[in-house]
């Protein structure tokens, strides 16, 4: 007879006289847009910690206070624990006073209750059950809020008492909210850049990095600690010894899985890794881990940015140096130059106080993904403190004697002698560490923040040489330190402009200087090797003796079958003044630059109708591109897409058009690359706003 009413019971629970049964509709919009959450996916209860939010609950009759008890507890976690803050006890309290877990009755309406709840700054973040615990003559009874209603709790940058809290507004904007980045590559003289997708907010993300954190195995409790969960996901992201989210990939061959220059974005890995059940994403190399990282510690409320260090070292012996072995005739020992000088390499900075380190080290933290070396026995680096790195306190934790020669070794080559041994004949002191680069707040520029890891090289107070010298105190080879000798010949290696593209000869200049009165005859072997752009040699290319100072250039036909990823090569000159015996020893790194996909919107885009872009290409080489694929994806216009586009002809120029439909309106940017073995690293990127529909028709 009364089908309402019947409902309303169900949903309120049974009536028993004296308890309370209660029903928990909160997921209000205005917690979301206080606690800056509002940008996630659905209406899950997605709130920060340290900061007040409101709960209405409902009842089965009026709350009277003088009778009744009421309180809260929120679990999370496998075993939900008092003593390790996995099990919350939430008291109803008169008067909040902050910082800590509280709730006091702001509104009362009928059978409805307004609380405003008050959580730790230090709260373990996760996926929290909600259960309320009441009191009546009657005795206690207990109401656990569908899952569906779960509170999910995040790092909060804007609470002063959080460890992440940053001061400015604009950079919570760009290292906590911003979804779209740029990520830079290629070498100090031919920086390249492209857009990534973060896509933190995206449907499914935010579940996603939960699984990620639960898939480590470590307990919940440690999930409040910034620093812990950074090491966490650092660990995490790459899949040896703990089958994370990405499998690296240096080799060049990428079947049965994704070319890692072929990825735009974090959203497609995350989402497979998630539905996978945990099954590493087939490729990553560094931009991809650091891309990745940035999405799940900015998804986490850690502010975190991805960061490309130019002439980055990989120190394999804790030397804190990066050694050239050289054989009698001065020409590279291969297969004993373990340590290598990446053309790049990008890690992440993310932001916190370090209340485990002496004060000063807290702001930004270097953290690698890239499974390079272990620490404490799993492959993870960091978070070591820039502060720290800069002034060579490589004695504080995390990993800060890799990150600091990542930037700032010595490169020490070495001479075989007859009875094989090796004497220290040259070091290079400013060839690591250059034109360290993020994107800046608030525009797609590159930020240089190389001030940031070390001191400028040369300064007056020579704080760049203590640093290193301090360093390197600590080191394996601390004794590679020997007097500089009187060096009045030099060597550089210089190139126009932006340097050799792909598909033409690749031409450089090799100057000789004689700064003394005398004349100097000097003698140097060059050796051109095709390189992985992790520094580590594919094939030697050409070889030649260069006696003065000369153009030097690399055909096309001698490159072109050798070539891997990122089109690197790298010219190696070593040799000796005849007349004083001064040894000259240098390493130069260039790309074969690779043309843009041109992308361009045609017509208006509108929020749910169809819309149409054109991607154009021109293929560099004298050869045809076969089996070609398109990759598109735009975060509000489409979800990732594969365009199997088939062969392009040498020196052939297409065009494809592609349609459609926006869900999400305002300023939005649509990224696509192009993949097959012949040619990669070629990308591009639009700016499409969207209209909303109803403004479209005006």
């Amino acid at each position: 007879k009364h089908p309402k009413r019947k409902a309303e019971q169900q949903q309120l629970g049974p009536e028993v006289s004296g308890h309370f049964f209660i029903f928990l509709p909160f997921k209000s919009g205005e917690n979301r847009t206080e606690h800056h959450t509002n940008r996630y996916h659905g209406d899950d209860f997605v709130i920060r910690r340290g900061q007040n939010f409101q709960l209405w609950i409902t009842l089965s009759r009026p709350f009277n206070p003088n009778t009744d008890k009421l309180h809260l507890e929120l679990k999370t976690g496998p075993l939900p624990t008092v003593s390790k803050e996995t099990h919350v006890i939430i008291p109803l309290v008169e008067a909040l006073e902050g910082n800590r877990w509280e709730a006091a009755v702001v509104a009362q309406d009928d059978k409805r209750l307004n609380l405003s709840v008050n959580s730790s700054p230090s709260a373990v973040i996760g996926r929290y059950q909600l259960t309320v615990e009441t009191n009546c003559a009657n005795g206690p009874a207990s109401f656990t809020a569908d899952p569906a209603n779960d509170i999910y709790m995040l790092f909060n940058p804007w609470c002063e008492g959080d460890t992440v809290f940053m001061d400015s507004e604009d950079v919570r904007q760009e290292y906590v909210l911003n979804d779209v980045g740029r990520i830079y590559y290629g070498t100090e003289n031919q920086i390249g850049a492209r857009t990534w997708n973060y896509g933190q907010f995206d449907n499914g993300i935010l579940a996603a990095c939960l699984y990620i954190l639960e898939k480590s195995g470590t307990l919940p409790s440690g999930w409040g600690d910034s620093v812990n969960v950074v090491r966490i996901i650092s660990a995490m992201v790459n899949s040896p010894d703990d089958q994370g989210v990405l499998e690296g990939n240096w080799s060049g061959d990428y079947s049965g899985g994704t070319s890692p220059t072929a990825w735009s974005g974090s959203v497609e890995i995350l989402k497979a890794y998630h539905k996978n059940k945990g099954s590493p994403v087939k490729y990553g190399q560094c931009w991809v881990f650091a891309g990745v990282v940035t999405t799940v510690l900015r998804c986490l409320g850690i502010p975190c940015r991805p960061v490309t260090n130019f002439n980055s070292a990989h120190d394999t012996d804790v030397s804190l140096t990066t050694d050239v072995y050289l054989d009698e005739n001065l020409e590279p020992i291969d297969h004993l130059n373990a340590d290598s000088i990446w053309n790049f390499h990008v890690w992440n900075d993310c932001w916190m106080a370090r209340p485990d380190l002496p004060p000063g080290n807290g702001g930004w933290q270097a953290v690698d993904a890239t499974p390079q070396e272990t620490s404490q026995g799993s492959y993870r680096c960091g978070p070591a403190s820039l502060a720290a790195v800069r002034n060579g306190q490589v004695y504080l934790k995390y990993d800060c004697p890799f990150v600091f020669a990542e930037v700032n070794s010595d490169k020490i080559y070495w001479q075989k002698n007859a009875n094989g041994t090796f004497t220290q004949i040259y070091s290079e002191k400013k060839t690591v560490g250059h034109y360290i680069s993020t994107k800046a707040v608030g525009s797609d520029e590159r930020n240089d923040i190389t001030d940031l890891y070390k001191y400028p090289e040369g300064i007056p107070e020579q704080n760049e040489r203590i640093a290193v010298e301090t360093a390197c105190r600590y080191g394996s080879k601390a004794s590679a330190f020997s007097s500089s000798k009187a060096e009045d010949v030099s060597v550089e290696v210089t190139m126009d402009g932006q340097g050799p593209t792909m598909g033409n000869d690749a031409e450089l200049t090799i100057t000789l200087r004689n700064s003394s009165s005398e004349k100097r005859t000097v003698t140097l072997n060059s050796q051109a090797v095709v390189m992985y752009y992790t520094g580590v040699p594919k094939a030697t290319v050409r070889k030649h003796t260069v006696e003065t100072a000369l153009d030097w250039s690399l055909e096309y036909k001698d490159y072109k079958d050798q070539l891997v990823d990122q089109a690197a090569l790298m010219l190696t000159l070593s040799g000796r003044v005849r007349e004083t015996q001064q040894v000259q020893a240098t390493q130069f790194s260039f790309r074969l630059r690779t043309p843009d996909l041109i992308i361009k919107p045609i017509g208006k885009a509108v929020v749910g109708e169809k819309t149409a872009i054109e991607i154009s290409f021109t293929n560099p080489l004298p050869q045809v591109l076969k089996a070609v694929t398109f990759n598109m994806e735009g975060l509000g216009l489409l979800t990732a897409r594969k365009i199997k586009y088939g062969d392009i002809g040498s020196r052939a120029s297409v065009s494809l058009t592609e349609y459609f439909i926006p869900t999400l309106p305002g300023p939005r940017k649509l990224l696509a690359s192009l993949d097959c073995k012949q040619l990669t690293q070629v990308h591009g990127v639009t700016d499409i706003t969207v209209e909303e529909k109803s403004n479209a028709a005006l």
